[in-house]
């Protein structure tokens, strides 16, 4: 059977790779109460452990016993995108029409077609290295090509504006981002995005910014949608991170207007629709008592970074550069390996805590990297670093 030249670009998802390993190690003895084992504690993957809300799972209980369960439009349900709409004015003082949302199945779906409405074969995409892998392999999937530019502690991991007009050539089509970013948690400066947003728009290209993780800000300075630099930003987000929804495969995209039609088209042929049990569900997502139980959650996880992150540093496991969003911790584990794959399989023979080595993310010295993922409870985060600190400071 012969298969696409274009899986020649898609790597293997290392994340889940590390995962399946994990797991085989759990299903041994050294996991094995029986054995004197002790449980693995995942910290490799970015799922946060709450679920989604009471009210939420209600909605959708609703929504079934009362038979609405047929496909919607394939842009979603008006009232979901109304209620986006209402929710970027509220939250980020944004008026974004509701005719500029589309519903997507997870914020995949959405970055997969905005990559086939806008790339083609020869297009350039340019990419901060490190970042989400996923992200990197939509352009490819869309036969365009993500150029991955290095990044460092002083621009937070994120793209510059000096950078990509540097890099942009004749084939550079535009740029894709994320604020806060996967794998480092760093957000982009609203001043710099701006700056960002201009370069590429003075160069006839496209701007798209992943923001699946924009609620999940801690700081004031950074919790800013790049939708505010104009109506050409295309913006990805989801319902998985902020809204708890995971498992639901729900996300969305605000587009330019002139958009709308192209990436709808796609989205009939390709998706029919998104669940429509996950958007009825999703319309609680925006009640009042809703909204402060994803508050406090948003400062838990807040709460697990300030005691996680200067404990990584204690022991020798550096994060050059606080996360201000997300739940995650871009680790320099060099002080204790030059081989961050090997490094983590030992921490989970060893210590039974899994990590994310930093293979996934990029190619600037992947080898010297961990990403730590503060999704889990604080329980387990606790435990997870007394065994840690107890390995390599014992």
């Amino acid at each position: 059977m012969r298969l696409a030249d274009r899986l020649d670009h898609i790597e293997p998802f290392y994340v889940m790779e590390c995962a399946k390993a994990a797991d085989e190690i759990a299903r041994g003895p050294l996991c094995d109460p029986a054995a004197g084992g002790r449980r693995m504690i995942y910290l490799n993957i970015g799922e946060p452990d709450f679920v989604a809300p009471a009210a939420v799972q209600q909605a959708a209980q609703a929504c079934i016993e009362s038979g609405r369960t047929q496909y919607t439009q394939a842009t979603g349900l008006l009232a979901l995108r109304q209620k986006l709409s209402g929710w970027y004015q509220q939250r980020f003082g944004l008026e974004i029409a509701p005719e500029r949302i589309v519903i997507t199945a997870g914020a995949s779906a959405a970055l997969q077609l905005a990559c086939l409405a806008l790339f083609q074969r020869g297009d350039q995409v340019l990419m901060p290295d490190p970042s989400y892998p996923c992200n990197r392999h939509f352009v490819a999937a869309a036969d365009a090509q993500a150029v991955l530019l290095t990044t460092d502690a002083a621009s937070r991991y994120q793209l510059t504006a000096a950078q990509v007009a540097a890099a942009w050539n004749e084939h550079t089509r535009g740029i894709v981002l994320a604020s806060p970013s996967n794998p480092t948690g760093t957000s982009i400066d609203p001043a710099e995005m701006q700056a960002l947003v201009e370069t590429v728009r003075t160069r006839g290209g496209v701007s798209i910014v992943d923001e699946i993780y924009l609620g999940l800000s801690f700081e004031a300075r950074y919790g800013h949608s790049a939708l505010a630099c104009g109506d050409d930003v295309i913006s990805v987000n989801s319902f998985s991170k902020y809204f708890g929804m995971t498992g639901w495969r729900l996300g969305w995209l605000v587009l330019p207007a002139a958009m709308v039609g192209a990436v709808e088209k796609l989205a009939q042929n390709l998706f029919i629709c998104a669940s429509t049990v996950a958007q009825h569900a999703a319309l609680a997502c925006f009640e009042p008592a809703v909204i402060d139980e994803y508050e406090r959650r948003r400062a838990a996880f807040k709460a697990r970074r300030d005691f996680v992150v200067p404990a990584l540093n204690d022991m020798g496991l550096t994060v050059p550069v606080e996360p201000d969003g997300a739940f995650y911790a871009w680790i320099d584990c060099s002080a204790y390996s030059a081989d961050s794959w090997d490094f983590a399989h030992r921490l989970m023979r060893e210590a039974q805590v899994a990590l994310t080595p930093g293979r996934d993310f990029g190619r600037a010295d992947p080898e010297r990297w961990l990403r730590l993922s503060f999704a889990s409870s604080e329980a387990d985060l606790r435990e997870a670093l007394a065994r840690l600190k107890a390995l390599l400071r014992p």
